[in-house]
């Protein structure tokens, strides 16, 4: 494709777009079926490809059988892949107890559930089983669940030995099986030097930041740098997301393009041969990706600047669509897994964007007399942003509107932080105190990027909430193709357009706020819409409140927190801490004065406890374990504990049925708390002859079918509260136990339909509010 302007020639080469596109609709489908499908396309594209052959004079002939020769490939392969994998001797121990499997890990382990409730989750290769049986040799590729203990520490290359649980895994997830391991592994050997040498610098850069600078910003240096987003605040995560600035810390192509472009800078003031150039990058480019770990940002932007570096060394124009077209191709024909995982989406989308869009509309910038860094700066952004917007509001469920001014913001700060964090890593392995000195420069542009990213999370409506899914992702597709078509045809419709903008901004936006009436005077409690989780609030006085749960993250209970204008915590229970109820503690507690953080007795077993005390300290917050009879009065809202006692906390105890069981009476009405009670559970403590009355139930486990009818009937109560996400995969709330709260006489309430409940009133007349649901 050819275009010309006056001053300027630019060729466009899509012809492995099509090649790219039908590799990945292939790989992407595979999943979904038996390894005979793929085999019989892989063969009906052989056989049009000979038919096409005989006319390949014709045109657009050749493209044809490159994207026919593209779908045998890509079909073979996947055939080949699902044969082995129904065929592994893995797959087959599916359903046992247990077995000693060899492994060599993928991965850095990553934290799944909560800072207080925290879990690993690594990829890995599993060489060899043994079922006490016999040992068979094998080569499958698994993702293992695994405790902090003994497992932290492992890095990619490293061999293990670990008594696991094998559970199946789904054709999508592209491994062989999932493993559960309940304790620390057996090293089998050490890891490989360059990965020891790798994770050595990585440690000492996180080290040196945390010596140096503060939290957070010591957490977002390393995240900046190499990925290494381990000690990153989970706060900062979520004003990092919400702002539209996540893709800082996912390593991609614009470190990529920082390491490149600093290590040829001085080869190129001093006219170095093209290929000597391309040979020093080439080093430094896969020096970069073990120190920044393979991931699929990472791996897709090294294979295209690797494409590029022989584009150099070879004296012909580096053209960045084929590039991107070859490194597609060739990395799902490796890891099929990158045609499900959305980094490797998002990051193919915003490159091809950056490639596509970005200098026509610099240039049309610059034709209204824009700087031309400035003009590439938003055109870049811009580009990047809309591009993937409907990709990041289908994954999330969001639509950020300050993106593109807070990473126009952020854009000055990225390069010199990466530069000063990579010479840190470096120069700190061989000289530490130096290292130190480059962190402490370094985090004057990451405390930039800190304050952008605040500041930006904070405002009102910043991040506005979409449907989520592939419904949302096609409709913003189609309302950002169809402003853009309007726009472009009817000049006229862009004054108007703007004019609009404004009045939304101007007029429409104070207004919401000044208008929301939420919350309601006089809330005795707020149900916090935080999805699959419980999050309950208690006002007791200005900006003062009592906090019960605190949801599976950490952004929705802030927000709830905030909108209710709490900054005070005197007290925080967690019922038990299951990621759903303890998942967004963290969320809740920065920023805040807390007084105490209390659960009632956990089992022994329960390994969560280390990394919730751990943090209730780091929030300056006292650590209290509550048992039945014991009475806390926060204002005018008073707690009685009810349950569980004691003695029923064994390590056999499952951690639902140690739920921590209150009544909290509040401006005369009595509200139960009962967590994630099961039947049974609820049955034991209705045996215990426990007084259960109350005005409102907060219904145990979001509405789970397993509940006793006999302790429901107990409490009396004549508002069931329920909180629940919605579109849960569990059913919740169940039909069976919602006809039960009915025939018992509740008026229910659920925060999937209703959003953020309020109880409001007290015990002369009282009733329930709901603020709406989240889109």
């Amino acid at each position: 494709m050819t275009g010309t302007r006056p001053d300027r020639w630019t060729w466009l080469d899509l012809r492995l777009v099509p090649v790219a596109a039908a590799v990945w609709l292939v790989t992407l489908a595979a999943v979904a079926v038996p390894p005979v499908v793929p085999a019989a396309v892989a063969a009906a594209a052989v056989l049009a490809g000979l038919i096409v052959s005989r006319r390949r004079h014709r045109a657009g002939a050749l493209v044809v059988l490159a994207v026919l020769a593209a779908v045998a490939t890509a079909a073979g392969v996947a055939a080949v892949r699902g044969a082995a994998r129904a065929a592994s001797p893995l797959a087959g121990a599916a359903g046992e107890r247990s077995v000693t499997v060899l492994l060599e890990v993928d991965g850095d382990p990553r934290r799944v559930g909560s800072a207080a409730a925290p879990r690993l989750v690594l990829d890995a290769t599993v060489t060899a089983v043994d079922d006490d049986r016999r040992t068979v040799h094998l080569s499958a590729a698994v993702v293992v669940f695994a405790p902090e203990d003994g497992w932290a520490d492992v890095v990619p290359g490293q061999r293990l030995r670990a008594r696991v649980a094998v559970t199946a895994a789904p054709a999508s997830d592209g491994v062989v099986a999932r493993l559960s391991a309940r304790g620390p592994p057996e090293p089998v050997g050490e890891a490989p030097w360059v990965q020891r040498l790798a994770g050595g610098l990585r440690d000492g850069l996180s080290g040196s930041a945390a010596r140096v600078l503060d939290a957070p910003d010591a957490g977002l240096l390393p995240g900046l740098v190499v990925g290494d987003t381990r000690e990153m605040d989970p706060v900062l995560t979520e004003d990092f997301r919400l702002a539209g600035l996540s893709h800082l810390t996912a390593v991609s192509g614009a470190n990529v393009a920082i390491v490149l472009a600093g290590v040829l800078a001085p080869l190129r003031r001093r006219a170095v041969d093209r290929r000597v150039q391309a040979l020093v990058a080439l080093v430094a480019l896969a020096g970069f990706v073990v120190l920044a770990r393979p991931t699929a940002s990472v791996v897709r932007a090294a294979a295209m600047g690797g494409v590029g570096l022989l584009a150099l060394a070879s004296g012909r124009s580096r053209v960045a669509v084929p590039a991107l077209a070859a490194a597609v191709t060739v990395l799902l024909l490796l890891d099929p897994r990158l045609a499900r995982d959305a980094g490797f989406a998002l990051s193919v989308t915003a490159t091809a964007a950056m490639v596509l869009l970005s200098p026509g509309w610099s240039r049309a910038l610059q034709r209204r007399r824009w700087p031309g860094v400035l003009a590439d700066a938003v055109a870049v952004a811009a580009a990047a942003g809309v591009a993937t917007a409907p990709l990041v509001a289908g994954l999330s469920g969001l639509v950020s509107p300050v993106s593109l001014p807070a990473n126009l913001l952020a854009a000055p700060a990225v390069a010199p932080a990466t530069v000063l964090g990579l010479l840190a890593a470096l120069v700190g392995a061989v000289v530490p105190p130096a290292g130190d000195v480059l962190v402490w420069v370094a985090g004057w542009p990451v405390r930039w990027l800190v304050a952008v990213a605040r500041t930006a999370a904070a405002l009102p409506d910043g991040a506005t909430g979409w449907p989520a899914g592939t419904r949302g992702a096609l409709l913003l597709t189609a309302v950002v193709l169809v402003a853009g078509l309007v726009l472009c045809r009817y000049r006229r419709l862009r004054a108007l357009a703007l004019a609009v903008l404004l009045g939304l901004v101007v007029l429409g936006w104070p207004l919401r706020q000044v208008t929301g009436g939420w919350p309601p005077a006089g809330a005795v409690i707020v149900a916090c819409d935080v999805g699959q989780g419980d999050a309950l609030v208690v006002p007791t006085g200005p900006g003062e409140g009592l906090l019960v749960d605190a949801g599976p993250e950490v952004g929705p209970v802030d927000r709830c927190l905030d909108g209710l204008g709490i900054d005070t915590l005197p007290l925080v229970l967690l019922s038990h801490l299951d990621a759903d109820h303890a998942g967004g503690l963290a969320g809740a507690l920065a920023g805040r004065a807390v007084g105490t953080v209390a659960t009632g007795t956990l089992s022994p077993a329960d390994d969560r406890r280390p990394a919730l005390d751990r943090l209730a300290a780091r929030s300056g917050a006292r650590r209290e374990t509550l048992v039945p009879g014991d009475v806390r009065t926060v204002g005018g809202a008073t707690l009685e504990v009810l349950a569980p006692p004691p003695e029923i906390a064994t390590a056999a105890a499952e951690p639902n049925d140690l739920s921590l069981v209150v009544r909290l009476t509040h401006r005369g009405l009595r509200v139960l708390l009962t967590g994630d009670l099961g039947a049974a559970a609820e049955a034991r403590v209705l045996d215990r002859g426990v007084d259960l009355r109350a005005d409102v139930l907060k219904v145990p486990h979001h509405g789970s079918g397993d509940a006793d009818p006999a302790f429901l009937a107990a409490t009396g109560a004549r508002v069931a509260l329920v909180s629940v996400g919605a579109d849960n995969p569990y059913g919740h709330p169940a039909p069976s136990l919602l006809s039960v709260l009915s025939r018992s006489g509740m008026r229910v309430h659920r925060t999937d339909q209703q959003g953020d409940l309020a109880v409001v009133g007290d015990d002369g007349g009282w009733g329930v509010a709901g603020r709406g649901p989240s889109p």
